[in-house]
């Protein structure tokens, strides 16, 4: 037998983004007094996430999500720089 968490696991990988109709429905159902708890069994989606789409909803105002930071590419680009050797 499958628990909730295994499934959860299953259908949605870390690596997979959620829609904009399901932010729109968790800021829907949080809108209509809804607790993150019951949303999150209503959609099958963990309390983390619906949490934060709901917290970066009241601070920012937006559901959509931000383009990735280039951090990564900044610390990849001096790391080669440092170690770059002529052959």
């Amino acid at each position: 037998m499958q628990t909730a968490s295994t499934n959860i696991c299953e259908r949605m990988g870390r690596s997979q983004e959620l829609s904009e109709f399901k932010r729109g429905t968790m800021i829907g159902c949080h809108l209509c007094n809804k607790s993150i708890r019951n949303i999150s069994l209503l959609l099958n989606i963990p309390r983390s996430t619906v949490s934060g789409v709901i917290t970066k909803w009241k601070k920012l105002g937006i559901t959509a999500t931000q383009p990735p930071s280039e951090r990564g590419q900044h610390i990849l680009k001096r790391t080669v720089r440092r170690n770059h050797q002529t052959v």
